[in-house]
């Protein structure tokens, strides 16, 4: 489902293009001395703001592609680290190894080593306390990062299971790595190209709200406000859309 902010916008322009139209209806009696009012300009306006809105479209679809892509690599993660620590426990490795990298499976988990203080008194004001869940994408990377180093660490950690060997854990890591890197790069494109659709949309001098607005004074100059040319687009709207 679209949303109400990119369903404005479209409304905005499908708005311009009724506007458009029912200028053409005027003839040459639509006369403005203002370039930006003049009709060729409001038909360059409309198709940039076209243009925009397809940019922004297309990159919408790019990003929403790539943080699923994401979404999907970064799921089974939680249950390879709880795979991992088990394989490692049956290992030779070191009760500190062991415990180090338990400690970075509660990391990925995000969970605590140590239960969070329970509040008895309800009027007594709860403990100060810093987050442990550290489940942003950029940390979940370095984490199991940190994990590949302590499994290499350990000459005996050498699974027959294919994804749990240190080969495919790098290979897991190194895309992570870049679909992570692809959504960064994806959303400053549409970050981008909403900044441009948004100056042609909302600038206060020429932005196509701000035409459009200017159109209609302009009509109701030269028609009278109770003239069946202004009647004609006195109800179409333009608004800002945040």
């Amino acid at each position: 489902m679209r949303s109400t902010t990119e369903t404005g916008h479209a409304k905005n322009l499908a708005n311009l293009q009724d506007l458009t139209e029912i200028i053409v209806s005027y003839g040459n009696s639509y006369n403005p001395t203002k370039a930006k009012l003049k009709l060729a300009a409001l038909i360059t306006l409309q198709d940039q703001a076209k243009a925009n809105m397809a940019v922004v479209t297309n990159k919408s679809v790019a990003y929403n592609n790539a943080t699923n892509e994401r979404e999907t690599l970064f799921e089974p993660l939680r249950k390879l680290s709880t795979r991992l620590v088990s394989a490692l426990t049956s290992t030779e490795a070191t009760p500190q190894t062991i415990k180090d990298a338990k400690t970075i499976h509660r990391k990925i988990q995000g969970t605590r080593a140590t239960p969070k203080p329970t509040q008895v008194d309800p009027n007594t004001p709860a403990p100060t306390s810093i987050s442990v869940a550290q489940l942003s994408f950029d940390q979940q990377i370095e984490h199991l990062n940190t994990f590949i180093e302590i499994l290499k660490t350990v000459p005996s950690f050498a699974p027959n299971e294919t994804d749990l060997k240190i080969t495919t854990l790098n290979t897991l890591l190194s895309n992570l790595k870049t679909a992570n890197t692809n959504v960064s790069t994806n959303f400053a494109a549409i970050a981008t190209a909403r900044i441009a659709r948004n100056k042609t949309f909302y600038h206060p001098q020429s932005g196509l709200v701000a035409i459009a607005l200017a159109v209609k004074e302009y009509i109701k100059s030269v028609y009278g406000f109770a003239s069946p040319e202004y009647k004609l687009i006195r109800k179409i709207q333009f608004k800002i859309v945040e």
